[in-house]
């Protein structure tokens, strides 16, 4: 399902000299410079009739025609009424508190009962946002906080924030063996180069960056806060496994399910 865009405009001769991405995301701010980027690239944007790159700048006084589709959500998603833990509403966003073992978006062998499906019940008009309004997401085992976006406006406005790395995200966490001290750890992420479904720390993958610090030390095992400056699939499991350090519970990178001595169930 996709939403047909048909805009135009002439370009502001204040914006002369800069890159055709960043002028175009201050005329149409109604959508994220990532997906004005991505709308360059495909050619669905043209300058004085003419495709350009988005590095590329302009002159001012140009006529830019935008003629695209915006990609809705899968039509096959379906709404279901499933309790949801909301934090805060408005008329522009929704904080959700997603329980371990709730999937965030459908998928193969996850139709049903994901969060996605949870908030079309709740919120029928998110039909009509990008991924029903979803603008980040965490794993299936974790617990946290989730932004939902209830109008298009709200949804670019996010997504640039994150882009920009101007919102911060904090996780708690407990990791194998005692940390002496908190740090940062700055490695690129990208596929693991045999099983796909995993995520491993290399040379070609995105930069990812995580600083964490001690929060309580136990006889084998240490709670840390987290602090993303990235958003990287699997991220802090990842770098925790890189530094030897794997998460508690996390079977697919290194972490041993056994409950630390001193520890309750609400650590």
């Amino acid at each position: 399902m996709a939403d047909k865009i048909q805009l135009e405009q002439i370009i502001p001769d204040e914006l002369a000299g800069m890159r055709v991405d960043q002028a175009l995301a201050k005329m149409f701010p109604d959508y994220s410079r990532g997906q004005l980027t991505k709308w360059i690239k495909a050619g669905d944007v043209l300058v004085d009739g003419r495709v350009l790159k988005p590095k590329e700048s302009i002159q001012g006084g140009e006529t830019v025609v935008i003629n695209t589709e915006l990609q809705i959500q899968d039509e096959s998603w379906t709404a279901e009424i499933i309790d949801l833990d909301i934090i805060h509403e408005d008329e522009d966003v929704i904080i959700i508190n997603k329980p371990a073992g709730m999937v965030v978006h459908p998928g193969a062998g996850n139709n049903q009962g994901t969060l996605v499906n949870a908030l079309l019940a709740h919120s029928p008009q998110l039909a009509n946002i990008p991924r029903a309004g979803i603008v980040h997401r965490i794993d299936k085992s974790t617990t946290g906080l989730l932004m939902i976006a209830k109008t298009l406006q709200a949804h670019n406005s996010l997504v640039s924030q994150l882009q920009a790395r101007t919102v911060k995200r904090e996780y708690l966490a407990v990791a194998s063996g005692v940390f002496t001290a908190g740090g940062t750890v700055d490695e690129a992420i990208g596929r693991h180069h045999i099983d796909r479904k995993r995520m491993a720390v290399s040379s070609t993958g995105k930069p990812s960056v995580t600083h964490y610090r001690v929060e309580q030390r136990y006889r084998a095992h240490t709670l840390i806060k987290c602090k993303l400056e990235t958003g990287r699939t699997h991220q802090i499991r990842v770098h925790m496994a890189h530094i030897r350090h794997p998460l508690l519970g996390d079977p697919v990178y290194g972490g041993r399910l056994k409950q630390a001595k001193g520890m309750t169930e609400a650590c």
